[in-house]
């Protein structure tokens, strides 16, 4: 169907990545194996990295949370040469484990931003949108529309992704990102929390995303939604949300 953002004075678009800007074929078999490849060589050449240390505290008190829950994670070894500071190796099994179940926390996430970044910056990996995007994203800025980015993916692994497309920088059309340090995609707070930032009732924002939870979401925190349907997306069925098929269902006039 077409969604006409005059009909609800929409002023800003949210959008999500995973399926609605990026096939979900490129996180899945580009972002996650590069990142399951590389991760422990990469914590063995960041021993000395502050950020990087600030992830792995994240990362141990989430195993300490799974321990905890009993789910029973790869275990976590203190390095021999070195009592005290975790094993890379050990880690790196406990990062692949979170990766194959998809885990969204936000110590996984800024870690693989910062394996992502040096694929991206070799030139091994380029980000990948749907080929309406990047004209979108123009169409919006010439309207004067306030675009931003809410993905589970670090702020960090968003930026690279849209700057490295093949369409060129998209990130010069983008206002701003979202990630979960703002808090859970499935959460109303988090939406409220955007609007705030973002300056706007949320009654004047849209979301656009292939999962109807955050949709739903987004939708009791007050913000206007579209289900996006692309190739490649689990099927939804029984959705109260409008569906679009690509960013060209949306009229911006």
């Amino acid at each position: 169907m077409t969604v006409r953002l005059a009909d609800w004075s929409i002023e800003s678009l949210l959008l999500d990545i995973e399926g609605t800007t990026t096939p979900i074929d490129f996180v899945f078999r580009t972002l996650f194996p590069y990142a399951r490849n590389h991760v422990e060589p990469f914590l063995v050449a960041s021993v000395a990295d502050a950020n990087v240390a600030a992830d792995l505290t994240l990362l141990e008190s989430e195993y300490a949370r799974d321990l905890a829950s009993g789910l029973n994670p790869p275990p976590l070894l203190e390095r021999p040469d070195a009592p005290g500071a975790a094993d890379p190796a050990s880690v790196a099994a406990y990062v692949r484990w979170l990766i194959d179940r998809d885990r969204k926390s936000t110590g996984l996430k800024a870690l693989q931003g910062r394996i992502w970044e040096r694929g991206y910056r070799t030139g091994e990996l380029a980000g990948q949108v749907f080929p309406d995007v990047a004209p979108a994203l123009a169409r919006w800025r010439a309207r004067g529309l306030d675009v931003r980015i809410y993905s589970s993916g670090s702020v960090l692994a968003q930026q690279l992704l849209f700057s490295t497309c093949a369409d060129g920088d998209l990130t010069q059309w983008l206002n701003g990102y979202f990630d979960t340090t703002t808090g859970p995609k499935r959460s109303v707070e988090s939406y409220l929390r955007i609007a705030g930032v973002i300056g706007l009732p949320t009654s004047r924002i849209l979301f656009i995303s292939d999962v109807v939870a955050e949709l739903d979401a987004a939708a009791a925190a007050g913000m206007r939604t579209a289900l996006m349907v692309r190739p490649g997306n689990p099927p939804s069925t029984g959705t109260a949300h409008p569906v679009i098929a690509n960013f060209d269902d949306i009229e911006d006039t």
